[in-house]
């Protein structure tokens, strides 16, 4: 059975750190569908890695199918990955906002297909990914998505597929709130008189740090926050503006919410 290839539609960013975190868990072979081959992936090819351009070159037999194409090109593209999820290959979609209706559309209600939202930090094997699975997915089609989502970090299991449009605004888009952070905190340590070498290097470490205290740490973050906070201090004094009624919790709140909306307005 290890012998019998996984099949991966698209080796952009996202589909190519599957592939990279397959091959260095030993999950090969991997056959991969990319009309653009990055000099990454070209690399790849040579280490149990069959790279194609067309799809109708794809081996009949496989382990499975991942989809990582945008949303957009899933849309269009879906039709030709018919006779592949009709053949009982688990059909496991990265697109976000493609909703089991729509690719039972262009599949049929045979396809066993499972959805799951991974984000970008799992490039370095710290992303975590939001999987749900139709109804006639089989507990082997839950496990195997499971372990290749594993791939790029954690995974957790929602139970209602509208949840995956919550996780879309949360940890799909999350990881540009925080880079935006990144970018205020900067532009501000320079307002402040700052060289800019210097706003650049606090700004990303700041993130970094906090970021690697919260994985080390099993406290919540609100106690890592209190934490750094003495009274009457110069955080106080920040978070006083950042905790006001218009301060960053709406803020976040609005934006999630716009993103979520638009994660479903791309499912229907």
């Amino acid at each position: 059975m290890a012998s019998t290839p996984l099949l991966l539609i698209g080796a952009g960013r996202m589909g190519g750190a599957l592939l990279k975190g397959w091959l260095a868990r030993g999950l090969g072979p991997v056959v991969v569908v990319e009309t653009n081959p990055s000099p990454a992936l070209k690399r790849l090819a040579k280490h149990d890695v069959t790279l194609l351009k067309n799809l109708e070159d794809a081996p009949k037999r496989l382990r499975a199918c991942v989809v990582a194409l945008k949303p957009q090109i899933l849309k269009t593209e879906a039709p030709r990955l018919r006779a592949i999820a009709q053949s009982g290959v688990p059909m496991i979609s990265i697109a976000a906002g493609s909703s089991i209706k729509l690719m039972t559309k262009a599949w049929s209600k045979s396809a066993r297909i499972v959805r799951a939202m991974p984000n970008t930090p799992g490039a370095v094997g710290e992303g975590i990914s939001a999987l749900y699975a139709a109804p006639n997915a089989t507990p082997a089609d839950r496990k195997l998505a499971e372990v290749l989502l594993a791939a790029l970090g954690e995974t957790v299991w929602v139970k209602r597929e509208t949840d995956i449009d919550t996780v879309t605004a949360v940890s799909g888009s999350g990881p540009a709130y925080v880079f935006l952070l990144v970018e205020c905190l900067e532009e501000a340590a320079r307002r402040e008189g700052l060289p800019p070498s210097i706003a650049h290097r606090l700004a990303r470490q700041t993130i970094i740090g906090a970021g690697a205290l919260l994985k080390a740490e099993d406290a919540p973050a609100e106690a890592l926050r209190r934490n750094v906070t003495s009274p009457h201090g110069t955080t106080e004094a920040a978070l006083n503006i950042l905790m006001a009624k218009d301060g960053m919790a709406p803020l976040i709140k609005r934006a999630v919410s716009a993103a979520r909306k638009r994660a479903k307005e791309l499912a229907s």
